[in-house]
């Protein structure tokens, strides 16, 4: 078993994964158009985009882009494809509903990247018993200390239980994913060490308040109004979220209360599907360690 990191160390990331959109976002992605939206501008949607790549790069990550992939359209959400902590990847299980793309032909160039181009232990998810695992990288929550896993539509307990056989190191806690949100990331999120963001919504509270009942000590949580403004990246010293245009509440409250550089990050046009800033990058701590871990989470 690898030793854990610090907290403060674990959220020192070498690398970002992230991937170019696709042409077919804007027609054939599994995530349908929010209510009321107008069409995705899929110029507009990459320019936003490559801003955030921008961002990252700024705060010395080496960025990984994938190519798109036409057949692929939800590519955009690589955070969706795996579980990446303390130098092991758990390729997740990602699912589209009926009549919708397939997300499995995503998983193969995450996989090459993660084990041949960055050398990390990839442990894969496989089906336990009847009922078929469902695991999304966007339900899987890491504090630094330990992992919480939402139950969600696309994350069910089989898949939680690969999450706590694949990292024993971290304790591992399921909580519920109350509606309307697709993942626990898109209502709770890591704001810094030891700090939570979290949306005020009814189903956020409920979400929250049941992580809050396992008992989990410690943390300083950060309330804000937009569920979207809950969705934050906190790497490499640094909190990036979304721009004032998309999030006026929750802008302000982060200028107000926290303390470490912040970048402000425009994506109205990729998350017009209802995904989050965090869904679009997959970051990464190539941690090297002894660790021999199986092939398959079993």
């Amino acid at each position: 078993m690898p030793e854990k990191m610090s907290v403060l160390n674990c959220f020192k990331y070498n690398f970002a994964l992230v991937s170019r959109i696709a042409n077919s976002f804007a027609e054939t992605s599994s995530f349908d158009l929010k209510s009321g939206v107008s069409p995705i501008n899929i110029e507009k949607a990459r320019a936003e985009h490559e801003q955030l790549v921008d961002a990252l790069r700024r705060i010395s990550l080496d960025v990984i882009e994938l190519p798109c992939d036409e057949k692929h359209p939800d590519g955009l959400f690589v955070d969706d494809i795996a579980v990446v902590i303390n130098g092991t990847a758990l390729i997740c299980r990602p699912q589209s509903p009926p009549n919708k793309p397939s997300r499995e032909g995503e998983l193969a160039v995450v996989r090459q990247v993660l084990r041949k181009e960055l050398g990390l232990k990839v442990v894969e998810v496989e089906n336990k018993g009847d009922e078929e695992t469902k695991l999304e990288g966007g339900d899987v929550l890491w504090t630094g200390r330990e992992i919480f896993v939402g139950l969600s539509e696309r994350t069910n307990m089989q898949g939680a239980h690969a999450v706590g056989r694949t990292f024993p190191e971290y304790p591992t806690t399921v909580v519920k994913v109350h509606p309307p949100a697709i993942h626990l990331k898109d209502y709770i999120s890591m704001a810094g060490p030891e700090i939570m963001a979290i949306g005020k919504s009814e189903g956020a509270k409920k979400t929250f308040q049941e992580m809050k009942a396992s008992g989990a000590p410690g943390y300083k949580y950060i309330m804000v109004e937009e569920d979207e403004a809950a969705n934050v990246l906190y790497c490499n010293g640094t909190l990036l979220h979304l721009s004032s245009d998309q999030i006026p509440k929750g802008f302000a409250v982060y200028e107000n209360k926290i303390d470490c550089p912040r970048v402000a990050i425009t994506m109205e046009e990729p998350l017009k599907r209802g995904g989050r800033l965090g869904s679009c990058v997959l970051l990464i701590n190539r941690v090297r360690h002894p660790k021999k871990i199986p092939t398959t989470a079993q």
